[in-house]
């Protein structure tokens, strides 16, 4: 499909560079399939929106702070790296900002005497750093890195100490994300206990979140366009009372793309979810038969995005355009931390 069928005009000040306070004062659009109305609720709302037995599947992985400002030793060159995968307990790929400057085998020399050696120059433009030292690299992090904000928020202002805690969902366990699941930034203590409350139930799933998620699509076709691989992980009890709540007439709502994306990777073609731990690079665009998610709660995306093209496939393109249309129109807040929709096909 042609990547400008997914555009569409987001007026600038709709872009939220901060999150509400409490954050499940956020509001919430609900989207229904077929010609249902609209629905401006608030995320508060959520657990009058679900069925008891209905099961919400979030995303526990931690955002490390993965953003680095160095230069390359000998020379002036300032770098500014982005790890987005990682390899191996030493090394990890990253993004990085004046890359022209660093070649295969050069040092570099990041903030709190964090060192790393330029491994390997890769095909999406890429460098894959190995990390000197024996401390662990999530030490070396804490020490030396800030958190890494969405370029669309870190182009209009500093990261500062409250992104630490407001770039963080209260269930992030699992450290290796460089991007949060975003939808989950809405959730707090008695948001669950109303959940509760309501016999809705919860599980969790691992993905780790690179910073691939906030790379535009160039391509002009969707066929065109590479996902960059990202880890994830379901355990095998999990999956079994996934599927046994569905068997039972539960529905599966996926809170946030990543889960949604690591749910049907593990989906086979019948919609059983299997035991899952590997990489995936799952593209969902329209047309994709969905296997294992009766629904999906997010935030809303950038214009051409990936993500995008993902709401689209659950909910229908013109379906989504108008979504948006809608929400612009009634100053929703957009991106990271901005507010909700509720996607019901």
């Amino acid at each position: 499909m042609r990547v400008d069928l997914f555009d569409f005009e987001l007026p600038p000040e709709r872009i939220a560079l901060r999150p509400v306070r409490p954050r499940d004062a956020a509001r919430m659009l609900v989207v229904r399939g077929g010609d249902a109305p609209f629905e401006d609720r608030g995320v508060l709302d959520l657990p009058d929106l679900l069925e008891p037995d209905d099961v919400l599947v979030f995303n526990d992985t931690r955002v490390i702070p993965a953003q680095l400002e160095g230069r390359r030793e000998g020379g002036e060159a300032r770098i500014g790296a982005t790890l987005h995968k990682r390899i191996d307990l030493r090394r990890w790929q990253s993004f990085v900002r004046n890359a022209k400057r660093v070649k295969e085998g050069d040092r570099i020399v990041f903030g709190g005497g964090v060192t790393a050696m330029a491994e390997a120059r890769n095909p999406d433009g890429s460098i894959t750093f190995a990390f000197e030292g024996s401390e662990p690299v999530e030490v070396l992090l804490d020490r030396a890195g800030t958190m890494p904000l969405p370029p669309y928020i870190a182009q209009k202002r500093g990261v500062d100490e409250a992104d630490r805690e407001d770039y963080q969902t209260m269930f992030a366990r699992e450290d290796g994300a460089v991007a949060a699941p975003t939808a989950s930034l809405h959730f707090t203590d008695r948001l669950v206990e109303a959940l509760d409350a309501r016999g809705v139930k919860r599980e969790m799933l691992t993905l780790h979140v690179g910073a691939g998620t906030f790379l535009p699509v160039k391509a002009e076709d969707t066929e065109e366009h590479a996902m960059h691989a990202e880890f994830g992980r379901i355990d095998a009890a999990t999956a079994d009372r996934l599927n046994a709540a569905r068997a039972s007439g539960g529905r599966v709502i996926a809170v946030g793309t990543t889960s949604l994306r690591l749910l049907e990777s593990a989906a086979d073609e019948g919609g059983t979810i299997r035991e899952f731990a590997g990489d995936t690079d799952i593209f969902i665009t329209p047309g994709y038969r969905f296997r294992a998610v009766d629904g999906l709660m997010t935030n809303f995306h950038l214009p051409k995005s990936t993500l995008v093209m993902l709401v689209s496939a659950l909910m229908g393109r013109e379906r989504m355009m108008a979504a948006y249309a809608h929400a612009i129109a009634n100053e929703y807040r957009f991106y990271s931390y901005g507010d909700s929709s509720l996607l019901l096909p």
